[in-house]
């Protein structure tokens, strides 16, 4: 009986795996071998829409989360973040936030800001349509609209890729693309300790820091999370203030 109720409770966490709307463009460690234009150039032709860093005269680091909200992993976080009382900036999938919108719910009433990560996180360099991007940003902004009171004006790319028609239309729509200037590569489920060296060799003040609060349905952000605890004390102890992207960059969030 007690062998049968492990099974049974096993097979009920895989099917709430595999419940969760999976990531269109694939998992971020077989897309991320691609490279498409570099953010750095985009960064360069278009200065007064992709974003990678604050200023370097600025004590402040900004950690922002993609891919969630993913119920088994993004309320740990959110505990992590209020137990340091940081504000992050999280990039939330429409079909995601369809899903679950109790944690979008508890990730605005907690102070973080929100930012539109597609609706099924296509690689959008691979389609390389037009039409895709809008339908993906649109259909998600309208989804976000409705639950967190307002039009976020704050776009990342699955996979940070993108390309200058891309970036001109999504221009056009009135965002601001946010890429970023540290790399966790918490996606290789490293361990703490590695994802942690990952952020703090390469950190300077100002960055824009990439973490995972999501992923594939057989994804494992668990080292995301325990690596929080060694990397906000750490840059704390450099006397860095933790900030949201709009309040690092000073931009607005709301169209």
């Amino acid at each position: 009986m007690f062998v049968t109720s492990i099974i049974i409770s096993l097979s009920s966490q895989v099917d709430a795996q595999q419940d969760i709307p999976n990531l269109e463009g694939g998992p971020e460690e077989k897309e991320r071998v691609r490279y498409p234009v570099s953010n750095i150039v985009l960064q360069q032709r278009y200065p007064e829409t992709v974003v990678l860093r604050g200023q370097q005269t600025d004590n402040s680091v900004a950690l922002t989360f993609d891919d969630g909200p993913d119920p088994r992993f993004t309320p740990q976080i959110l505990d992590t973040l209020k137990e340091y009382n940081i504000k992050a900036t999280f990039f939330l999938m429409g079909a995601r936030v369809e899903k679950y919108p109790d944690i979008v719910k508890r990730i605005v009433e907690e102070g973080h800001v929100i930012g539109n990560h597609t609706y099924w996180h296509p690689n959008l360099v691979k389609e390389a349509d037009i039409n895709t991007l809008e339908r993906e940003v649109s259909t998600t902004e309208e989804v976000l609209a409705k639950q967190i009171n307002y039009r976020t004006k704050l776009f990342r790319a699955p996979y940070g890729f993108l390309y200058n028609e891309l970036v001109e239309k999504l221009k056009g729509m009135n965002y601001t693309i946010v890429g970023w200037s540290v790399d966790s590569l918490d996606w290789r489920e490293s361990p703490p300790e590695v994802i942690s060296y990952n952020v703090l060799s390469n950190f300077e003040p100002g960055a824009i820091v990439l973490m995972h609060d999501g992923g594939e349905w057989d994804a494992d952000r668990t080292n995301t999370i325990k690596s929080l605890q060694l990397i906000i004390p750490a840059l704390r102890e450099q006397g860095m203030a933790f900030k949201t992207v709009p309040e690092l960059l000073n931009i607005p969030y709301k169209k």
